[in-house]
């Protein structure tokens, strides 16, 4: 089924894309992606959904992300696209059809088949405290350790100004050549990549190297015991690479800690010094259990209420549990959502749920969690109408071609897997858009430039 691509305005999460019509006041927008057009065929009888799907986020641009982008799958190999929905089906069930189908693509097209079994699941509350990501690649291992319960309260005063924050830990395997480990750190330490950790408000990292000729191994800020105790823990040996971090101690929210972004960045580096080798092959993991509701700033797009907070999936997730619904009310960000991501190697290839099939929970969120206003609310009048009709019980997913196509090929940016990406800005450098609009163009769609960009005529 092919859904449309001139949609309606709807605060999913993303900012959309815009496209004006030749009547006044009136446009449409591009889809975030087909959610709700799915939801609605599951409420119309539809059992089973698959689509090409091309999706639109007016976002900023990385190396994973592009303007505009394909959730979908060579049917060829599958016998269906992975950007799908099912009827009277759960969580469990979707990453059942998922992992079959991957590991299908992987024997025909890699030659190199997957390890037999389900793949291995982790809760987003556990990826966040043993990687600082939500996204792990775990290949690379450098698990992270909570250690203020164990360090001198002098030792935390230095790296940190918060008020009894939670420090963490990691280790970064030598080659045992500490003097190698210390003029690696120096040139980390001064590459731009390091930037970000020194300006963190939360105090910038600590660094020590273990040095077996030093006294307590070149630990001495630590003091005896800690010491010992990181030695036992970590199994510390000459020229490895300590780094600690302070945080608030507030539960986890967003896709990364700012340890995890060293974990990830200097382990990088590391490999790029021929310091350590780079990992390999393909280690698949779903993440589950992200919170259904996350803060949000004021400068992010949000979903268009005033709650302070937004849905970490999008406002159509079900909680993980029924009894969870009377909790949104007192406590919504502690509620847990039936959520899972699939991550291949440090990249999210996709996410999928089991979505809200009540009318009134629906509402409930929308309203009352979120607390859109009544315009915006009336924006998904569509869907609240379809699953009052009745909707039975559905889940999905949707994988990111684009992502996927890129680490089979291990390509680090979409960009080298697509014909005719977007730049950095969201340009096409070879024909040359966005390009300027004419006056005749503005005058047809009732617009005029402003000294802040383009508005409607009044």
């Amino acid at each position: 089924i092919e859904t449309p691509l001139l949609f309606k305005s709807t605060p999913e999460g993303a900012r959309e894309f815009l496209v004006p019509t030749r009547r006044r006041g009136l446009a449409y927008a591009l889809p975030q992606s087909p959610q709700q057009y799915k939801q609605i065929l599951m409420a119309s009888g539809i059992p089973r959904y698959y689509q090409f799907a091309r999706c639109f986020r007016d976002e900023d641009l990385r190396a994973d992300r592009q303007p505009e982008f394909t959730q979908v799958l060579n049917s060829d190999v599958l016998s269906n696209s992975l950007d799908l929905e099912m009827s009277f089906s759960t969580g469990e069930d979707v990453m059942a059809i998922i992992e079959a189908a991957v590991k299908r693509l992987w024997s025909s097209l890699m030659l190199e088949p997957l390890p037999s079994g389900s793949f291995p699941r982790i809760t987003y509350e556990d990826a966040m405290a043993k990687y600082g990501s939500d996204k792990p690649d775990v290949r690379i291992g450098m698990e992270i350790m909570r250690i203020e319960h164990m360090i001198p309260i002098d030792l935390i005063s230095k790296i940190s100004s918060l008020n009894d924050p939670i420090v963490e830990a990691l280790k970064l395997e030598g080659n045992e050549n500490p003097n190698e480990m210390r003029k690696f750190l120096n040139s980390f330490l001064d590459s731009p990549e390091a930037n970000v950790f020194h300006n963190n408000p939360e105090g910038g990292p600590g660094a020590f190297i273990y040095d077996s000729r030093k006294p307590l191994s070149g630990l001495q800020p630590f003091g005896f015991e800690a010491t010992w105790v990181l030695e036992q823990e970590l199994d510390l040996k000459d020229g490895d690479l300590l780094i600690i971090q302070a945080r608030k101690k507030t539960p986890f929210s967003g896709g990364s800690t700012p340890l995890g972004d060293l974990r990830r960045e200097i382990h990088k580096a590391a490999v790029e010094a021929n310091l350590t080798s780079a990992p390999t092959g393909f280690h698949f993991l779903w993440v589950r259990d992200f919170p259904l509701f996350s803060p949000v700033s004021d400068s992010e797009p949000g979903q268009g209420g005033a709650a302070g907070i937004a849905s970490t999936h999008h406002p159509f997730t079900a909680p993980l549990r029924e009894s969870d619904v009377s909790l949104m009310l007192t406590d919504p960000t502690k509620v847990i959502a039936d959520h899972y991501d699939l991550v291949l190697n440090g990249v999210e290839l996709g996410g999928g749920s089991r979505r809200i099939h009540s009318a009134a929970v629906q509402e409930l969120i929308l309203r009352d969690i979120l607390k859109m206003p009544a315009e915006r609310l009336a924006d998904f009048a569509h869907l609240l109408e379809a699953l009052r009709a009745g909707c039975p019980p559905h889940a999905g997913i949707a994988l990111g071609f684009d992502r996927l196509v890129a680490v089979m090929l291990g390509k680090e940016s979409v960009r080298d897997v697509i014909a005719f990406p977007k730049s950095g800005k969201g340009e096409d450098m070879l024909v040359k858009c966005p390009s300027e609009m004419t006056e005749e163009s503005l005058r047809t769609y009732h617009l005029r430039l402003t000294d802040e960009g383009v508005e409607r005529e009044g």
